[in-house]
């Protein structure tokens, strides 16, 4: 069944319905307006008025806003989630004022590094709390020592530092902070003349932006490792192949996605395994085929992607941050094919394995209203789903 699109009042009120296990006539018992003007309003083919809205919203014990504006999925309060953040942001804006006078102790350089693979670390077994009120510290030490003891170490501890600041900011949906976190990884990448990291800087940006502006980072990246062979290059840049299917699948061009796969592929089986040691980008078969479901995905090829989906039988070795994105597309594609029972089991395990992640993926809303509105009354545990993420 395709994603309900349409984001209007009505919409709204017949997904809250839903939630609260009600049908159309119980609600319409519940309010002072018709059943056939309840119908009408959430098909769209009535305007919500505001007493319409206030009557449901008192009905079904919500705020209003739930019924007139786009909800957001927050995982904390936004007083807990600022106090997590503010305190990245405030060190991030420290790159370039030169050693801290006012620190009274810093931890030796080799122990910042292992800090820096810590977090790393933290993030793909998303302990996101967790990296994120280590962050600040880190990064204000670090970048006090790259102005009195340079280093090529430590440029590439700071640079994994700033990237792991990007990773936390994303997955608690703060793209902005994100978006800073990658301008400081490329300026310190730089300072370590390490094109690997340049490129993962630059695949990590594309991330972010639109696809216009998405392909031509990537393939600079690219550029950058032209002619290396090392493991390591050849684990990067198998991992710019995958971020160009990713494009290629927004763009609806599917020869694209197959080359880029293909490409990928190839550089998979050069590596060897599972380069998870390199940049943390776990880039290998298993990544590959992973995208092989996203692209499928994205390309609304559900059957595909569901096979794939079927097929694959992912590693004990596998880091928690993929395992809960590969349930959660595995829950997307079920749902899809109308196995709502299934769908929910996944996104359940995904909730269990990597509960701060999976609130804030986009698949796993689009999954959860899917189905609300394949669902007359929602079930309990649907219903517990969706009050989780804010729906």
């Amino acid at each position: 069944m395709p994603l309900p699109e349409d984001e209007h009042t009505g919409h709204r009120v017949r997904e809250q319905r839903r939630l609260a296990r009600l049908t159309q006539r119980e609600l319409a018992d519940r309010i002072p307006y018709s059943l056939s003007l309840l119908n009408q309003v959430e098909c769209g083919a009535r305007p919500a008025t505001p007493g319409f809205v206030a009557a449901v919203a008192h009905a079904l014990r919500v705020d209003p806003s739930k019924l007139t504006g786009p909800t957001v999925a927050a995982a904390l309060p936004a007083d807990r989630l600022l106090a997590l953040v503010a305190p990245i942001r405030e060190a991030l804006d420290r790159f370039d004022l030169g050693p801290n006078p006012d620190l009274t102790h810093v931890r030796p350089a080799p122990a910042l590094v292992a800090e820096a693979a810590a977090l790393c670390r933290q993030v793909r077994a998303t302990h996101l709390r967790a990296a994120a009120r280590a962050l600040p510290t880190l990064i204000v030490e670090l970048t006090h020592t790259v102005w009195t003891e340079p280093s090529a170490a430590l440029w590439r501890a700071l640079a994994s530092a700033y990237r792991t600041a990007h990773d936390v900011a994303l997955k608690l949906d703060y793209p902005d902070l994100a978006r800073v976190a990658l301008d400081r990884m490329g300026w310190a990448a730089g300072r370590a003349s390490d094109p690997c990291i340049e490129a993962v800087q630059r695949y990590k940006r594309a991330t972010l932006w639109r696809c216009a502006t998405s392909m031509p980072l990537i393939t600079s990246g690219q550029a950058l490792l032209a002619g290396k062979t090392s493991r390591e290059a050849l684990a990067v840049t198998g991992q710019l192949h995958l971020g160009l299917a990713t494009v290629a699948a927004k763009n609806a061009d599917a020869t694209a996605v197959a080359t880029h796969l293909a490409a990928a592929r190839e550089m998979a089986d050069r590596v060897g395994g599972e380069a998870g040691d390199v940049h943390w980008l776990s880039f290998g078969r298993v990544n590959v085929e992973l995208h092989e479901i996203g692209t499928s995905i994205t390309m609304r090829d559900f059957d595909e992607a569901l096979g794939r989906a079927r097929a694959l039988k992912l590693p004990q070795s596998t880091p928690t941050s993929r395992r809960a994105r590969y349930l959660v597309d595995r829950a997307l594609a079920e749902m899809e094919a109308g196995s709502a029972r299934t769908s929910l089991g996944f996104l359940a395990e995904a909730r269990k394995i990597a509960p701060e992640q999976t609130r804030h993926l986009p698949a796993t809303r689009a999954t959860i209203r899917g189905l609300v509105h394949m669902s007359r009354r929602a079930p309990d545990s649907l219903g517990g789903m969706a009050r989780w993420i804010g729906l």
